[in-house]
């Protein structure tokens, strides 16, 4: 499959960021703009067959970043059966981290919980790191630098791979110099992106948090395997299984119109489960909520237009967003975010329902 960058790129402004007024969107990725899970899933095969032969997978880590590309590192991962682990902002209990930073993100300090990676990491050779998109790559050498003062012994062989390449020859000659390979599967020139993000005004609709008094059908399901303290493809994929034929025995009803929504670094069991679902259904679409706060415009141009402020459901006291809802026949919320404070879900819920939709239902994940 070859892609089009006209066809697939969107540029939007971010807010409240001094290092980069315009964030490149992808709209199959399925994070801020709703997508098609076949196509996302298409997409992400595309990428996956750009490191077949260049890799083996027995002695390979595959690291996605937090958050927008946790889908794509662990679809790498499930395609080529190699070793997964997802950097991380949330905070888990018993872990050691390695820290480095994504200086132009809204929240910059990322962390690789190192505790199962220790146990392994004497028979690695080769480290992928999976991004949505690299601009200078700063943040991938940052992470080089951490991995390798933490295991000073080891001799890794490094790799970036991208949806979206829009390094300038500086940052290239760089990454050569350093032996890291790149792989992608559409290049671009950022340059004029800061102008085409400036000329939008922030004329969308913002939704402020709001409650309600629905209590969504619930369904528990055991066996979730958490990326963000390292697993394999190969576990991985077993574990969306076991779940996806779980969430069917229920013999929920088939409708027409299916969303699908994720929760922050937890993407992909939602586009799995969408993808699967879409055989038969005449309109599956997923996305998920984000911590990224980007500014909304009317312009029919402009890839976003409407945002619900909602707070975290990993943490009330954390502010996240979600873009773009619309009127569905069934909507089903896939996280691993543990019980607790239910405040982010209920605000979730009630965005949802603003929308239109009535039958929501919330799987959530545990171990």
């Amino acid at each position: 499959m070859t892609y089009n960058k006209n066809d697939i790129i969107r540029i939007a402004k971010r807010e409240n960021n001094t290092m980069r007024s315009y964030l490149v969107l992808n709209r199959l990725q399925a994070k801020h703009i709703p997508a098609d899970p076949v196509e996302t899933i298409e997409m992400f095969d595309t990428l996956a067959e750009k490191l077949s032969g260049k890799i083996d997978p027995a002695t390979t880590l595959i690291i996605g970043f937090a958050e927008t590309a946790t889908a794509i590192g662990a679809h790498l991962a499930v395609y080529h059966g190699t070793y997964y682990i997802q950097t991380t902002r949330e905070d888990i209990k018993g872990a050691k981290y390695i820290y480095f930073s994504e200086m132009h993100s809204h929240a910059s300090e990322q962390r690789i919980v190192r505790n199962e990676l220790d146990k392994v990491i004497d028979g690695i050779t080769d480290i992928v790191f999976a991004e949505d998109e690299l601009t200078t790559g700063n943040t991938i050498l940052n992470a080089i630098h951490s991995i390798n003062k933490a295991y000073k012994k080891r001799n890794f062989r490094f790799h970036a791979v991208s949806l979206i390449n829009g390094m300038d020859k500086k940052s290239l000659n760089l990454f050569a110099r350093k032996g890291v390979t790149i792989r992608f599967l559409i290049k671009t020139n950022n340059e004029e992106y800061e102008e085409t993000a400036a000329a939008y005004e922030s004329s969308g609709r913002v939704v402020p948090a709001a409650h309600t008094n629905t209590i969504v059908n619930t369904v528990t399901a055991q066996g979730m395997i958490n990326p963000r303290m390292m697993t394999t493809g190969k576990k991985y994929a077993s574990a969306m299984k076991a779940l996806y034929s779980f969430l069917k025995s229920l013999k929920k009803k088939t409708t027409k119109n299916v969303l699908f929504i994720g929760t922050e670094e937890c993407m992909y069991p939602a586009i799995y489960i969408a993808n699967r679902e879409s055989k038969g259904v005449s309109r599956v679409r997923t996305h998920s909520t984000t911590r990224s706060p980007i500014a909304v415009c009317t312009d029919e141009a402009y890839p976003l237009h409407t945002r619900f402020e909602l707070h975290s459901l990993y943490d009330s006291e954390r502010q996240t967003y979600i873009y773009d809802l619309d009127s569905y026949d069934h909507v089903v919320i896939v996280t691993d975010a543990p019980e607790g404070d239910e405040t982010g879900l209920n605000e979730l819920v009630a965005a949802l329902e603003s929308v239109g939709n009535e039958n929501i239902e919330l799987v959530r994940w545990i171990p």
